[in-house]
């Protein structure tokens, strides 16, 4: 049987907005298991970032459960919900997040500095992975000398160094051309085959339609599972 690696329970979030509350998640239930390749998709203003920051560990539900490869983190202060995301999760982001003051290699590295492991071993596991993305001959550039699909290989390859039970993409291609975002997109394909879970959160139903499972979202509610 496949491992679950996050289930949600009545899962709601509601904002206060200062003249009336906001519902932004009702009821939410999710359960999804490892080596998963599913999409979150939705219009702007549905719930889906929302979802995702909750399942990325970055916002606390104000009811329901949530539990991560078995533990409760409905509840966990700020300071264990950094060291489950640093440790258990990773994300790409639509914009990179590259710091552009680090080469390649430094950036990759990061997680593993605040994960505590130690120089010789950082530079070998980035090494690795950025020979797994194409980019192990690009390793001492900055950002900035790279084009917008090796900035985002380089983001996956950071998102991928702690060996996290879920990897987060929003919007991975929205900054791409079509056939740079095509690239990307079987990059992912790759690394789930590989058994990575690949957790997708777009507004593209195009782009949505090639993952395994999509999950459509609208109004707060999930419309099919």
């Amino acid at each position: 049987m496949a491992k679950t690696v996050v289930e949600l329970i009545d899962i709601c979030k509601t904002y206060d907005t200062g003249a009336a509350a906001f519902e932004a998640l009702h009821k939410i239930n999710l359960v999804i298991e490892e080596g998963e390749f599913l999409a979150i998709i939705g219009p702007s203003g549905s719930g889906k970032s929302t979802l995702m920051h909750i399942l990325g560990c970055l916002d606390t539900p104000t009811s329901g459960k949530m539990f991560l490869e078995g533990k409760d983190i409905s509840r966990m202060s700020a300071n264990e919900l950094s060291t489950v995301r640093n440790k258990r999760i990773g994300f790409v982001f639509q914009t990179f997040n590259l710091l552009p003051r680090f080469n390649i290699l430094q950036n990759v590295e990061l997680p593993m500095i605040y994960g505590g492991v130690s120089p010789f071993e950082r530079k070998k596991r980035a090494m690795d992975i950025l020979k797994m993305v194409g980019l192990d001959d690009r390793w001492n550039h900055l950002p900035q000398e790279l084009s917008g699909g090796q900035r985002q290989r380089a983001a996956i390859a950071r998102a991928l160094i702690m060996n996290p039970a879920m990897v987060f993409a929003d919007e991975p291609t929205g900054n791409l051309d079509t056939k740079t975002g095509a690239q990307i997109m079987e990059l992912f394909k790759e690394l789930n085959k590989a058994g990575h879970t690949i957790i997708l959160v777009t507004h593209d139903k195009d782009i949505a339609a090639q993952t395994k499972r999509q999950i459509e979202i609208r109004d707060g509610r999930i419309l099919g599972a």
